[in-house]
């Protein structure tokens, strides 16, 4: 029998944190979160624009699905509003969630463009790892859950997470701040 074999690269790195994968693995998570992402909302609020979408749940479940977003680090309390003897809290997502596919014939130009950024993202985790790789270390370390797990997995997804992290710091906020006329 004949046997069949292939050099394999890694083409990509898929990012799962298990906090927030179980968070909007149900899927009116997701859409809560999109709308918090949009403005600051109260549970109230949520329930009737889900409503509205066809989605028709008492409000302690919706309620519910907000503490599990919140206990998730995913949202959190924006304001609160004394009201008729009582306080509504505002809720705000705090992370965006992106799911979407790269239509087939567009994937080509995404190979091409971060092949063309990829020295300079080389140069950067270059950086990272001169400046701090001690400290990226001792992070990994205490992630690894044991010593025979420990492995370049665990700096790959501390690295990841800074370049993301400061993604959005650079991009996102300062793209936010220019469509808000806070240039």
């Amino acid at each position: 029998m004949a046997e069949f074999t292939s050099d394999v690269a890694i083409e990509d790195v898929a990012v799962r944190d298990t906090n927030v994968s179980s968070a909007v693995d149900e899927p009116i998570r997701a859409m809560i979160l999109d709308m918090l992402a949009e403005e600051a909302l109260s549970v109230s609020d949520l329930d009737e624009r889900l409503e509205r979408r066809g989605y028709d749940r008492t409000l302690n479940t919706v309620r519910h699905h907000v503490n599990e977003l919140r206990d998730a680090g995913l949202v959190e309390v924006a304001r609160l509003e004394e009201r008729g003897g009582g306080t509504t809290k505002y809720y705000r997502a705090n992370t965006i969630v992106l799911s979407y596919a790269i239509p087939d014939d567009r994937r080509e130009d995404v190979a091409a463009m971060a092949a063309e950024i990829a020295p300079e993202i080389a140069e950067i985790v270059s950086e990272l790892e001169a400046d701090h790789g001690e400290s990226i270390e001792r992070i990994a370390d205490e992630m690894a859950p044991c010593e025979h797990c420990r492995s370049q997995k665990y700096e790959t997804y501390l690295l990841l997470t800074i370049l993301r992290r400061g993604f959005v710091e650079g991009v996102v906020r300062d793209r936010n701040g220019s469509a808000n006329g806070n240039e």
